[in-house]
């Protein structure tokens, strides 16, 4: 049976309608997501030329496919490469980049038709894992949101935040110029002053020039009861690190926010969906504390093996693969270059894969451009 776009995202929409929450009826959920990931395979094979090209060198093709595990995972080096969308780019109503932190000439883009399953994806699970315990917050945005970049997806992401979840005293404390510290200083002081819970939310790296603008000029804050404080991006490509540990003990020392109320997003430019730390959701609850990454019902994460990609077992690191069902127009089956390891919870993020560790990306990547080009590419 032949779909069309639209198709593809009603089914996406309604799956996301029925399987919003946690409370999943497991057998159910096991067949209903592996069905639309099949059609959304095999979407993506009529109509998708380079990612066609690539399953056919790998000898998977819809006819041959019976479970989602088994469709092939794109690389991420393919959005830099190749133009990975099953409908004409010209017509995309957003088009987002990667930063190019690794190499700036070489962007990966992923293009969107129209953004009303991306958006749709974002929305529930901020409210389950950042919010769910209230249904709006005053939130701060210490990054720039779609106004400044469009071709961001964490830009489109934060403007989500405010617009779907934020309060009245919500603002945006990021332009042209770069962070506004004195202005979130005196905005976090009248906070405090109101007790009103603030949700900061931005890139990690902004969190560094903040915590460097407050120790310069001797400034803490002991914000409300349910103040949060949300990061994503880690340090990649940043001339400075710091460790992670370290930086919540300055959410600690600078704002009076315990770990359980911080929270690290996991998102890429190449996927439509986003995951996340389960520390707030699990302390409002369960009233425990889960660290490790979890993502909502149309997203499944998978570990395997760096040399021959075949599935690695429950605690072994390996490199992290998803099946992002949101990702309609380009592959729903990603192959990063993140290495984590799957627990009872989720999964845990290692680091990005290097040197000989990338032995089983590299093999892909070349296949990749082999089938698309008919020689490897440097």
């Amino acid at each position: 049976m032949k779909y069309s776009g639209q198709d593809m995202q009603t089914k996406i929409l309604q799956f996301m309608k029925t399987y919003g929450e946690e409370s999943i009826d497991s057998s159910l959920y096991e067949q209903e997501f592996n069905e639309l990931a099949l059609t959304i395979f095999s979407y993506q094979f009529q109509h998708n030329q380079a990612y066609k090209k690539y399953c056919q060198s790998k000898k998977k093709t819809p006819l041959l496919v019976k479970h989602w595990s088994d469709i092939p995972p794109m690389p991420i080096q393919g959005f830099k490469e190749l133009t990975l969308s099953t409908t004409p780019i010209e017509e995309a109503e957003a088009v987002f980049m990667t930063s190019g932190t690794t190499n700036p000439a070489s962007k990966g883009k992923n293009y969107h038709p129209t953004l009303a399953v991306w958006d749709a994806s974002m929305k529930t699970p901020f409210q389950t894992y950042v919010l769910p315990d209230r249904e709006r917050m005053t939130i701060f945005v210490l990054s720039p949101a779609e106004d400044l970049n469009k071709n961001s997806s964490l830009a489109r992401y934060l403007s989500n935040a405010v617009s779907f979840f934020g309060t009245e005293n919500s603002r945006f404390f990021f332009d042209e110029t770069g962070l506004k510290m004195a202005e979130l200083a005196q905005a976090l002081k009248e906070c405090e002053q109101r007790k009103d819970p603030v949700l900061l939310i931005g890139a990690t790296f902004s969190y560094v020039h903040l915590r460097d603008y407050l120790e310069k000029h001797q400034l803490s804050f002991q914000l409300a009861e349910g103040s949060r404080i949300f990061d994503t991006g880690g340090f990649k490509g940043k001339s400075r690190e710091v460790e992670m540990e370290e930086m919540y003990q300055s959410f600690y020392d600078f704002f009076k926010i315990e770990r359980n109320h911080c929270i690290n997003m996991y998102g890429m430019t190449e996927l439509s969906s986003q995951i996340y730390d389960q520390t707030i959701r699990s302390h409002y609850v369960t009233m425990s504390t889960i660290q490790d990454k979890k993502g909502p019902a149309w997203i499944k994460t998978v570990v395997l093996n760096t040399d021959t990609l075949e599935p690695a077992a429950k605690g072994e690191q390996g490199v992290i693969a998803h099946y992002d069902l949101a990702n309609w127009n380009a592959c729903l089956a990603i192959l990063t270059e993140d290495l984590g390891c799957l627990t009872e919870n989720g999964f845990i993020l290692l680091g990005r894969i290097q040197g000989s560790e990338a032995r089983g990306c590299s093999i892909a990547v070349d296949e990749l451009l082999q089938a698309n080009t008919g020689g490897a590419i440097r």
